[in-house]
């Protein structure tokens, strides 16, 4: 990573600059890691996060049999371990402290809290027992202490998976993958129970638009036919491309390499493998169907392509429905941020306002000092665990662009000063030393079983063993 040249920099009489940021996921790691780089700048960073763990959707949201992705935790520890680090897990902002509170203890604060919602359908029978967002599904699986104790329905042959991005086959996959492979990951006890007893034998996955416009990668979509004793299915007519679609074949490698894969997928012969994967394009979700409050089916429409003057390719319905019987709709159409109290945010795109990281009082408005954005809640969810890097780069470059013009004597020069208001408070935060000790305690309990650890997803049990 390039070091970035501050200007005007904070003199050595004015103290570190002292830095919070707001999220322990891959943004707010690497802006942290960003800005121990700069060799010229005495920076001191507290990292807040409203879980005890950190790690953000590396930790609970990365599918559980991709361990390899998370080896990325291991870059996020040299940061963690830095005497310049603190954390501050289980601390809630806008909650157990509010941003104001936070700006007499630092110069400025940086939001990397990701997009913690979902997107809705605005569909009749969203609400249906049954109807879930997938992110809430992924966070179940993975152990999340929001979702440990929820319960989805698999006793119904056939689940139905709206979307065609990454999460959509992983949850999918996750769904019909051999419990025996998944009982081998960090995948939550509770959930390997629960797939262990599951009657899901077929996933239909929709895509409002074709095949050519996924957004899938890959290497995401090759695993499918791979997977033991799995058939993937994918009708040869949803493969024809129309003019436009068939230019971006030619113009994206991924979406070239895309359709070799699913052509590959429609001309295997059937295997009579008793778990199926339904790829299908062109299909929007109408309407989920139910009885006495639970889910029975999905009504969808099927839809053709139409290109605007844009060069945009939209679904417009045809006026042909068809209904599937289904027990679980899980609805992966994209993620969406948060609000924080007292921080600005534009609910059109479900971010913080921002001009390449420094927040703004509104969409094309004023910059507020001292105030700054990274990740998901910065640009919107898109691009891989990586992307996260330039992106905490071009924010820190800003921060350090400004630093020599902050108010100093508008801080409390105690770093102390912070964790007394919480010990006041009885607020019972983890350092990075009690995570370690929750990790020691997760992979000692997963050894015996030849897991690379077993999860604890309970706050309580975590706060336990940060108290041995």
């Amino acid at each position: 990573m390039a070091v970035l040249d501050p200007a005007p920099a904070p003199s050595a009489g004015d103290g570190p600059l002292r830095v919070a940021v707001i999220g322990a996921g891959p943004a707010g790691f690497y802006t942290a890691g960003a800005l121990f780089k700069q060799d010229d700048v005495d920076v001191r960073v507290d990292m807040f996060n409203r879980l005890p763990t950190p790690y953000g959707l590396v930790r609970e949201g990365v599918a559980p049999d991709h361990e390899s992705i998370k080896a990325v935790t291991r870059v996020f520890d040299r940061t963690g371990d830095d005497d310049r680090f603190r954390f501050f897990g289980n601390v809630s902002i806008g909650g157990d402290l509010s941003v104001q509170e936070l700006q007499a203890y630092y110069h400025m604060l940086v939001y990397a809290v990701g997009a913690q919602s979902d997107r809705r359908l605005g569909i009749p029978g969203e609400d249906l027992a049954g109807s879930h967002p997938a992110t809430i599904f992924v966070g179940w699986y993975n152990g999340h202490p929001d979702f440990a104790d929820l319960d989805f329905d698999l006793s119904h042959q056939r689940a139905i998976v709206i979307g065609n991005g990454n999460v959509a086959v992983d949850v999918a996959r996750i769904l019909v993958r051999s419990v025996d492979e998944l009982a081998a990951t960090d995948m939550a006890d509770h959930a390997v129970t629960a797939l262990q007893n599951s009657r899901v034998r077929e996933v239909v996955m929709l895509g409002r638009r074709g095949p050519a416009q996924a957004s899938f990668t890959s290497a995401e979509l090759k695993e499918f036919g791979q997977l033991a004793g799995v058939e993937v299915s994918v009708a040869a007519e949803q493969l024809e491309l129309d003019d436009t679609s068939q230019a971006l074949i030619d113009e994206e490698r991924r979406v070239r390499r895309n359709l070799e894969i699913l052509a590959d997928f429609a001309g295997r012969e059937r295997t009579g493998a008793n778990r199926t994967i339904e790829l299908r394009f062109l299909a929007s979700p109408v309407e989920i169907l139910g009885t006495d409050g639970q889910v029975t089916g999905l009504r969808i429409e099927r839809n053709r392509l139409e290109t605007g003057a844009d060069g945009y390719q939209r679904a417009v319905g045809t006026g042909e429905f068809e209904t599937l019987d289904c027990g679980l709709v899980l609805r992966s159409v994209g993620y969406r941020g948060v609000a924080i109290p007292g921080v600005p945010f534009c609910e059109r795109r479900g971010i913080i306002p921002n001009e390449q990281g420094r927040v703004t009082d509104g969409p094309g408005g004023s910059v507020r000092p001292g105030e700054y954005v990274v990740g998901w809640i910065k640009r919107g969810p898109s691009g891989i665990i990586g992307t996260n890097k330039p992106d905490a780069v071009e924010t820190v470059g800003h921060m350090l662009q400004d630093a020599g013009n902050l108010d100093r004597e508008a801080v409390d020069p105690d770093p102390e000063a912070v964790v007394a208001c919480l010990r006041e408070r009885g607020i019972r935060f983890v350092s990075y030393e009690d995570w370690k000790r929750i990790d020691a305690e997760e992979r000692a309990r997963g050894e015996p079983h030849g897991r690379p650890r077993s999860k604890i997803v309970r706050i309580e049990d975590m706060l336990g063993v940060c108290q041995r």
